[in-house]
This record gives structure tokens, sequence and C-alpha cells, in this order.
């Protein structure tokens, strides 16, 4: 059937064609501390959202942590509402080996549900505000709850409510030309403050 409907594209060899290389990877753009804050979010209707279900072990979310490359995966129902997220931080900090102690278990027997943070306990700002403010007032908000991700809500959605954006203060970092070598928050958000000031 598809034979039918479609003519095949006209193909030739690689070597045919001149030398070819790669295109560059898309860099986000340079910002300012001053620049919109959405210029730093990552947009969840551009880029596809990571996220795993809870009833996955620590090995398959750590697992799909690095496929995805990403240090953050939202954690979500089957029927696809969000109900908390997991980090990095989650997953190799100390809290696995404590909950693997406590209860008798190896760490890969862990779920996603034993050491996510909850919908209750997750932070998120809306959209609006977001669109309001400037990377400054993200850095500011991130430092003051703490944390290495943000999600953004989108409480007007056409097709609901929804986590529309992540913020990450490594790509907050990158943006702004920090070079970030470790995922220690504390050492990022100093780094950001020394590029301010310079």
């Amino acid at each position: 059937m598809v034979r039918e409907r479609y003519s095949p594209i006209p193909s030739r060899s690689l070597a045919s064609c001149p030398p070819c290389g790669l295109p560059e990877t898309m860099v986000p753009p340079k910002v300012a501390i001053d620049s919109p804050a959405i210029e730093v979010m990552t947009d969840l209707r551009r880029i596809p959202a990571a996220s795993i279900q809870s009833e996955l072990t620590w090995a398959q979310a750590n697992h799909a942590m690095i496929l995805r490359g990403v240090r953050l995966l939202l954690v979500v129902a089957e029927n696809g509402t969000v109900i908390g997220s997991v980090s990095a931080a989650d997953l190799l900090g100390e809290r696995p080996l404590q909950l693997a102690t406590e209860r008798q278990l190896n760490r890969d027997e862990l779920t996603v549900r034993d050491l996510m943070v909850p919908a209750d306990s997750a932070d998120a700002i809306d959209l609006g505000d977001v669109l309001r403010s400037e990377v400054g007032h993200v850095v500011a908000t991130l430092q003051r709850l703490g944390r290495q991700h943000l999600l953004v809500v989108d409480s007007d959605a056409a097709e609901g409510p929804m986590v529309r954006g992540i913020f990450s203060a490594t790509q907050i970092a990158r943006q702004l030309g920090v070079a970030v070598q470790t995922t220690e928050i504390a050492r990022t958000f100093a780094q950001i403050e020394t590029a301010m000031a310079g």
C-alpha cells in the first residue's frame, strides 16, 4: 500500500556527495542575569519531558537518566499525571543507601516511589510569573529553595494544567557562560554569583 501511494525519494551513496561533516550541536543562547527568564527554561512543548513510572527500580531510573543525558526525571502515573520527580541527587546521594539499610534491601530493589520527591513536596512556579521575570529571579528562587531544579506549571493550558517547563541551575550557569564542572548545588550557585560580579 505504501509503494502504491508514495514514490521513493532518490538516493545516492554518501561517497558520491561532497565530503560531509556534522552540524554543530544546538547550543542554548548566552544570556545575562537580566535576560527574560523564559530564555533559560526547558520548554516541554519543544523538548519531550524525560519521565519514568514510580514502580520502576533505582537501577532503571539511573539507566534512564544516563540514556537521556538528564539529571531529573518527572515521575508519572499510568494516566500521565505528574506525581513527583526524581533527581540524580535523589538516586546517587546518601538516601538510597540509608533506605536500603533500613529495609534490609539491596539498593537496586528500591523503587522510584521510594526515592522521588512527591508532588505535594515538589516546588513549582507559575508560567505567568516566569513570563514576567528575569534570569536573576529564577536564580534567587532556586537558591532560596536550595534546589538544583524547579518545575514550571501552566495552569491555564487549553489541555488542562500541566508541567510546562523545567529550570536547571546547571543549564542556567552554562547559558550565563559559567563553566560548571560539578553537580554540587552550592558550588554551582557560587560560580553563578562570581560570573554576575565579574
